[in-house]
């Protein structure tokens, strides 16, 4: 008789994400959690390359406890569908995990309260990239900035790529945005390629055991830098 296959347990990284999901949907960090419905801590691929990062759960996404599920939400899939992505290919989150009511801006206290969330978030699932979509969530890595001056630019904090993009709810409100939106998404393949590149050079040396007489070191491969 074959040996039962038994079936794959959950690794160590879903697990993790899952036990940040429990303590969000508990959290009473702020007054948020007063007027919620259901917590939105966030969803996608555990190993995602990409890490996207909103401002907050809308009113769909409070019904359902996912984010960008609304118009912003079907916009993005088809941002992330240009550039040959889905949602099950990267992980989506916002900077609060709870609606703000009335869809009105984070408050500092709210962001405070979320950032230890969001950190881990990132601590787990170490991106190589980390997309921000809006101006709350790209003053986390980029403060005292502009998105108008910065949106689509790649710039290294704390030794990981960050790119600030507009936010697609603001693209549906003044479609004159929307253009640079799906322009400055274009870039991401090339900004991957770039960041992969970087953590290539950027790993230790691995030590080779000594060749033999008749044989010939391996060549070093050539690290491009980035841009």
């Amino acid at each position: 008789m074959d040996a039962e296959v038994k079936p794959k347990g959950k690794s160590e990284k879903q697990a993790a994400l899952e036990e940040i999901a429990r303590e969000v949907s508990g959290c009473k960090n702020c007054t948020l959690h007063q007027t919620r419905k259901k917590s939105v801590p966030g969803t996608g691929h555990v190993d995602a390359d990409i890490m996207l990062i909103g401002e907050g759960p809308g009113f769909h996404e409070n019904e359902q406890g996912l984010p960008f599920v609304g118009a912003a939400g079907k916009l993005l899939d088809e941002l992330l569908s240009g550039i040959g992505l889905k949602r099950a290919d990267v992980f989506i989150t916002n900077v609060v995990k709870c609606r703000p009511p009335g869809n009105r801006d984070p408050e500092p206290q709210e962001l405070i309260a979320c950032n230890a969330y969001l950190d881990h978030q990132i601590q787990i699932i170490n991106p190589k990239i980390i997309v921000t979509l809006g101006r709350f969530s790209m003053a986390k890595f980029m403060p005292n900035v502009k998105i108008t001056q910065v949106h689509g630019q790649a710039r290294w904090v704390d030794n990981r790529l960050i790119v600030a993009m507009y936010h697609p709810a603001a693209a549906l409100h003044q479609g004159s945005l929307k253009p640079a939106l799906e322009q400055d998404f274009k870039k991401l393949p090339g900004m991957i390629d770039s960041a992969s590149q970087r953590s290539e050079k950027s790993r230790p040396e691995q030590t080779n055991p000594k060749p033999k007489d008749d044989e010939q070191p391996p060549a070093k491969p050539q690290q491009l830098t980035l841009f």
